[in-house]
């Protein structure tokens, strides 16, 4: 059982993938329950498809380097998350149909952008369904700032972020800038899906910042332990699918997403079981 748990970190990027999972699985989780407590699913989703645009130009700027790809990720992000709360401010129209807009025009873009070129399939295929076994001592650095970014962010907002989600017009009565405040938890989505984008990919990002957030739903009543359940659940996912991924030569961020997955279907399960007992108990 040892020898089974050590062999893969003979290898350097199974370390360094490592690390990049529960660095991952921590920050997602974290932004993830705010996510699942407010119903920003789509938004998610959407916002994770937008990159795409960004993607492509930093493979055409680069010439294919990842820290092009990134960066340009980043870009079209923040540009994505601040787009569709002003358009949803200024416009008066509902949030969800600001973020349908910017979805289909970004990722209809990001298409037109890919199309032209013609040699993409393999190295933005990585980016699609993620490849954190690639990742590079520099995709290191840049996942533990940002992810650093992202976790102090929510340390120091931690109570305005609470009370923006909770309860609105108590954020009003104490004067606490709501609109400021759902702009930066925007605009911290954002950096959480770019961190997250080799390591699971556009395609499955979304289920990082769900999933284990949704699990540790049904399990607590407060906020800090739905948090903490969130992120212990985001953790082992990434570290039990990257050993999967390792034995069984499947895609690690699949192996990542189904574990989470499948961890939400037993609690789920065991729920329903239970509630169906004291039903019939009763």
């Amino acid at each position: 059982m040892t020898e089974l748990l050590l062999e893969p970190f003979r290898y350097e990027f199974m370390v360094r993938g490592m690390i990049a999972a529960v660095l991952v699985g921590f920050v997602c989780a974290t932004v993830g329950t705010y996510v699942v407590l407010k119903g920003m699913a789509f938004y998610g989703t959407a916002l994770a498809h937008t990159i795409l645009p960004g993607v492509a130009v930093g493979y055409m700027v680069g010439g294919g380097e990842r820290r092009h790809l990134f960066w340009w990720g980043m870009i079209a992000a923040l540009a994505s998350a601040i787009s569709i709360g002003a358009i949803s401010q200024k416009a008066k129209i509902k949030e969800d149909t600001a973020i349908g807009i910017i979805f289909a025009g970004m990722f209809a873009l990001g298409i037109a952008i890919i199309s032209t070129v013609r040699n993409y399939s393999v190295d933005l295929t990585h980016f699609l369904f993620g490849d954190i076994l690639g990742v590079s001592n520099y995709d290191l650095v840049l996942i533990v700032v940002f992810s650093s970014v992202i976790l102090f962010t929510v340390f120091l907002f931690y109570k305005e972020f609470l009370v923006v989600i909770f309860d609105p017009v108590l954020a009003t009565t104490l004067r606490i800038p709501a609109k400021l405040i759902e702009y930066l938890l925007f605009i911290l989505i954002a950096m959480a899906i770019v961190v997250s984008l080799q390591t699971v990919g556009i395609a499955l990002m979304v289920a990082m910042l769900v999933t284990p957030s949704a699990t540790a739903y049904l399990l607590a009543k407060r906020f800090s332990r739905m948090m903490a359940i969130s992120i212990l659940i985001a953790v082992v996912s990434g570290v039990l699918g990257l050993y999967i991924s390792y034995y069984v030569q499947i895609s690690s961020g699949a192996a990542i997403v189904l574990v989470a997955t499948a961890s939400f279907l037993v609690v789920w399960s065991v729920r329903m079981i239970t509630a169906f007992v004291i039903r019939q108990a009763g």
